[in-house]
């Protein structure tokens, strides 16, 4: 088992001189060090490169290996140094170290985090909340205004087939890089962002090839306790430009513990089941001969989901080998005044991690309070009903197995038809009568 360090954290945005001015910076460019063509010409990062894929039968093929106990995995070393260098460097908001952090006493263990800061110096969501796609918009915060200091390092496929590390790398404006970045509201310890191909400044819409490359890095860094998360627009996403959060628990998340049943078995072995016994209701997807193999099956899912306007968050476990997918309708009961006022007056809004188990909480009282119950309480509001979950996972059941998702169909203003297309059947249920299918 991986020890995790936590060190303090230096409490500043910025360090800055006696002129109110930050001596680590550069003054090219608009002067701010930022992504943007103004200043990142000439720069350089920290290049990470995955191995390849290797080609069988024309197939792009990666064995699913267990998570490694030991040695560390270099990325898993790579990040974690890098994050803990930005926290020396003073990058982030607020000490994330000094929260006090709990397991709820019960069946789950929910874990309960107090976070007083995060919600007073986190970014303000700036884009409607009951549409899942929306146009990415310049003028608002995007990850290519943040500063070069903040990202960790690049992440790419290697072009030999093996892993690699290049420490000053030069950066691919044309081909749009992934980037690794700190999170400067940060949840828990090595809280990060990946951000696929950055400066193709995407909205936050899932697809299959990101949603690859972000099981990849959960492969990669070979750690049970290092997972990834998505929460798509509606589903308390703060910032409309394609990102992955990805944070270290050295313990299990409550929805890793859920029973479930089993659904299908799709083309290429993925495993379809749904949680049981859990506040939530949602899909599991796991296993499958290759990683391509399982992004493809639930990036469907995804986009099926955004066509439909559904919001839904993403948690990546078990090294990449696991993908839970929880639709969600708690920003639609807020709007309509459906949501229990005490409930309300918590402050949380329920995104992937809290909806996986892990309870950040804003008030000392509901920390101090925190009990089973009233974990279970709120997020049973965040959890579609019987009736509409069969419903949607009908709708994603006909999408995965009739192949009706075409991406170039993501209509950003139209997103209430999805677009028909004909497709083998590419599934093989597993037990017919435990299937979900639309007819």
């Amino acid at each position: 088992m991986l020890k995790i360090k936590r060190v303090p954290t230096v409490v500043s945005n910025y360090q800055k001189d006696e002129n109110g001015e930050d001596p680590n910076r550069s003054f090219g460019g608009c002067g701010r060090n930022c992504l943007k063509n103004c200043c990142i010409q000439e720069a350089k990062l920290p290049l990470y490169a995955f191995k390849r894929l290797t080609k069988v039968g024309g197939k792009e093929e990666l064995l699913l290996h267990a998570c490694k106990d030991t040695p560390v995995p270099f990325l898993d070393s790579l990040l974690l140094g890098e994050w803990e260098d930005r926290v020396q460097r003073g990058l982030f908001r607020y000490d994330v170290t000094a929260c006090e952090t709990k397991v709820i006493p019960g069946e789950y263990g929910f874990i309960a985090q107090l976070n007083e800061g995060r919600h007073l110096k986190k970014r303000p969501t700036e884009f409607r909340v009951d549409k899942v796609l929306q146009p990415f918009e310049e003028n608002k915060f995007n990850f290519t205004k943040v500063g070069q200091e903040e990202v960790l390092f690049q992440f790419e496929a290697s072009e030999d087939g093996e892993v690699q590390f290049f420490p000053n790398a030069p950066i691919d404006i044309d081909n749009s890089p992934n980037f690794v970045a700190i999170n400067v509201s940060p949840i828990e310890y090595g809280h990060v962002l990946l951000i696929p191909r950055i400066f193709e400044c995407l909205p936050q819409r899932m697809d299959c090839e990101s949603l690859l490359l972000a099981l990849h890095m959960a492969a990669e860094a070979g750690n049970q306790y290092f997972r990834l998360g998505y929460n798509s627009l509606g589903a308390f996403a703060t910032i409309n430009h394609l990102h992955f959060q990805a944070y270290y628990l050295a313990m299990p998340f409550p929805i890793e513990k859920a029973p479930t049943k089993k659904l299908a078995t799709f083309n290429g072995g993925v495993k379809t089941s749904k949680l049981l016994n859990y506040p939530v209701r949602g899909l599991v997807f796991e296993g499958g001969d290759t990683l391509e193999d399982l992004s493809s099956i639930v990036s469907d899912a995804c986009i099926c989901l955004q066509n439909n306007n559904i919001p839904y968050n993403i948690l990546i476990a078990a090294c990449g080998r696991q993908v839970f997918l929880l639709p969600q309708c708690y920003a639609e009961k807020q709007a309509l005044g459906e949501v229990n006022g005490e409930l309300l007056d918590t402050q949380v809004n329920p995104a992937v991690w809290e909806i996986s188990g892990h309870m950040v909480l804003k008030r000392k009282k509901d920390y101090d309070e925190a009990s089973e119950a009233n974990a279970w309480r709120l997020l049973a509001e965040v959890s579609l009903s019987e009736e509409r979950f069969e419903e949607v996972n009908a709708l994603i059941f006909e999408a995965i197995t009739s192949g009706e998702i075409d991406i170039n169909t993501q209509c950003l203003d139209q997103v209430d038809a999805i677009t028909s297309s004909t497709h083998s059947d590419h599934a093989k249920m597993a037990d017919s009568q435990e299937c979900v299918v639309l007819q």
